[in-house]
């Protein structure tokens, strides 16, 4: 498989799943939810990355712990060979049969498969770097994070040929500190409360495309009290109104990440905009 995210994108829209698709007895942020993601729909995977005590890169979101061991441990403070023996905990609170997988399993897992978008990139930019380049994958690889001028110093110094999206909720001269770095800007991931925000413009997407860039955006809700694109999320999709939820962002932007690969592709498929061109 070729990988060119741009022209992916031309092509249809791009379904980016949220660590994965978890619940019931698979949690997230493991190769069985990532193998669950593609065999749904995804055309990219999500993932957190944090790094145990003596350097070993573990697929988990840093501060989980009590909700995702149910043990109130730290695995930055733990070797390698302890993260290896703790289990993960499913929906319910009960112990699974799953361990966490390291960065390198993932990767090896997913080769030549699926995009991978890495969070929590900044925390060892170095090490994910390393390890990206020993399974020869860059460009299966998305880098996001706001475009403050320390964070992108560290991708300028550490991934400037990886493709990176900054995360922005008002996108005011953002293109211009892009063009002036030295990064593989293929384009940004939009925020927007309102849909009166620039960030959900017209105009701002229409700049971007011209421009050969992307435009990114989240279905998913992590948190209610702060929707990320104003109302048009897997909630509203899933609770009644798919059109409102998810065929106004797939009629406007080319990634929606999603907690709900399956229904969304499904969706996507039967309305007609899974595939497109531009």
């Amino acid at each position: 498989m070729r990988f060119d995210i741009r022209e992916t994108a031309k092509e249809r829209v791009i379904l980016c799943a949220h660590r994965g698709v978890f619940g019931g007895n698979i949690p997230c942020n493991t190769i069985p939810a990532f193998d669950f993601a593609i065999a749904e729909g995804a055309d990219m995977v999500e993932l957190d990355v944090t790094k145990s005590a003596d350097g070993g890169l573990f697929i988990f979101h840093p501060g989980m712990e009590r909700r995702q061991l149910c043990m109130d441990v730290s695995i930055q403070k733990m070797t390698s060979d302890e993260v290896r023996a703790l289990r993960l905990c499913n929906v319910d609170g009960a112990r699974t049969e799953l361990g966490l997988n390291t960065l390198d399993e993932a990767l090896e897992h997913m080769k030549g498969r699926v995009y991978i978008n890495i969070d929590k990139f900044g925390d060892n930019p170095a090490e994910i770097i390393e390890c990206v380049r020993r399974h020869d994958m860059k460009d299966q690889i998305v880098l996001k994070c706001p475009p403050q001028k320390e964070r992108l110093d560290v991708i300028e110094s550490y991934a400037p040929d990886i493709q990176f999206m900054p995360v922005i909720s008002k996108a005011e001269g953002v293109d211009d500190i892009m063009k002036s770095r030295n990064i593989n800007y293929i384009g940004c991931e939009l925020l927007f409360a309102s849909e009166s925000d620039d960030t959900a413009s017209e105009e701002v997407r229409d700049a971007l495309h011209r421009d050969g860039r992307i435009c990114f955006v989240n279905a998913e809700v992590y948190d209610y009290r702060a929707v990320l694109t104003a109302g048009h999320t897997d909630d509203a999709a899933v609770m009644g109104d798919p059109e409102y939820g998810w065929g106004w962002l797939a009629d406007r932007f080319d990634i929606i990440q999603t907690d709900w690969i399956g229904s969304l592709s499904g969706f996507l498929a039967r309305t007609g905009r899974r595939y497109r061109s531009r």
